[in-house]
């Protein structure tokens, strides 16, 4: 999923940014507008947590790895998309920056993969879902789908950079990301999730707890 700077032209590369830096703006508005004293040191340990999950890869061939993501958690735990995509842009820019694990020139790629892509389709898989199959059930199908669509993604980008065949991309990306996300991503979020809601339900976004669902 670290997408590193030989896989994709700066060409290509400079279009993923172009595509991830209104995002990551927005996400700096949203952080301005909703993140109090209280909500930093979430945020903070979620990114902590997150940067330690992901350290754990799984190699799956082609010179790639697998390993889980974090987005929905973070978007479902403060009740926006936005909250997702920041965290995963700083745990990205340590990583990329300082330990050498992803690259600079495709961090937008990566930024686009794993924080808008897995943190959107995540969190509002979750929102269509949380009435229906309730908290616990929504938050483990938004986690698992939000990782599998993003795994999705990159095997298209690679194969549309040349780095591997479409086909054995998606087979290779899809397969071991389908199966991170049922017994990593989808679990661990459904667990995490469901554990707040009992004993520290103020620490959930409100809407989680109204009786009206859940807001953007």
């Amino acid at each position: 999923m670290h997408i590193p700077d030989s896989f994709i032209p700066m060409s290509q590369a400079i279009i993923y940014w172009l595509i991830a830096l209104p995002f990551v703006f927005m996400s700096l508005k949203w952080a301005r507008k909703e993140l109090d004293d209280l909500k930093v040191p979430i945020l903070a340990a979620l990114a902590a947590g997150i940067f330690a999950i992901q350290a754990l890869n799984i190699p799956i061939g082609m010179g790639t790895s697998g390993h889980m993501v974090g987005a929905t958690l973070v978007a479902i735990i403060f009740g926006s998309p936005m909250a997702g995509v920041l965290v995963l842009t700083l745990v990205l820019l340590v990583q990329g920056f300082v330990f050498g694990d992803g690259g600079i020139t495709t961090m937008g790629a990566n930024i686009l993969n794993m924080g808008v892509i897995s943190g959107f389709v995540g969190y509002y898989t979750f929102v269509a879902l949380r009435n229906k199959a309730g908290i616990k059930g929504a938050s483990f199908v938004g986690a698992w789908l939000g990782l599998f669509i993003s795994a999705i993604v990159c095997a298209v980008q690679m194969a549309i950079a040349g780095t591997f065949p479409l086909m054995a991309g998606l087979a290779t990306m899809g397969l071991y990301h389908l199966i991170i996300g049922f017994i990593g991503e989808g679990l661990i979020t459904a667990v995490v999730i469901t554990a707040i809601e009992k004993s520290r339900p103020d620490l959930l976004d409100s809407s989680l707890t109204s009786t009206k669902g859940v807001g953007a």
